[in-house]
């Protein structure tokens, strides 16, 4: 079975977190963006779909939580190294992301995080594949 994933993301303003995100070097696929919504490519099947508010809204029966005050979930990127992670998380924060919570490292694992432009949360990791077993 082939499965793709597509997190959805409600966001204020989305010219804004398109720059944002592409300052990160995410890229984005023009075939799913229009004015309300952009499709951001994070690899191989996975996909943030970033939805103007007022469209996001149209998806749900629920209030829209304020990701600033409220979390509603929180993303978790897996790089290939520290260096990576350090890498995308501090042009994150020169691109005006804030903090969300220390620094984790437990030697097999290297953990940083960041709340984009909306206060949605972005956990960044490394694992060390050595000590790592999928699915173990």
């Amino acid at each position: 079975m082939s499965t793709k994933l597509f997190l959805n993301l409600p966001v204020k303003d989305l010219n804004r977190s398109v720059g944002f995100f592409e300052r990160l070097g995410f890229s984005f696929d023009p075939n799913f963006t229009d004015e309300s919504a952009t499709c951001m490519i994070v690899g191989d099947g996975i996909f943030v779909m970033l939805l103007t508010e007022p469209f996001f809204e149209t998806f749900t029966r629920k209030s829209v939580a304020d990701a600033n005050s409220t979390t509603e979930a929180i993303t978790c990127l897996g790089l290939e190294s520290r260096q990576r992670v350090d890498e995308l998380v501090d042009e994150a924060f020169e691109a005006g992301a804030g903090t969300a919570n220390e620094v984790m490292d437990e030697g097999f694992m290297y953990l940083r995080s960041f709340q984009d432009l909306d206060g949605h949360i972005w956990e960044v990791a490394w694992m060390d594949p050595e000590q790592v077993v999928p699915g173990g």
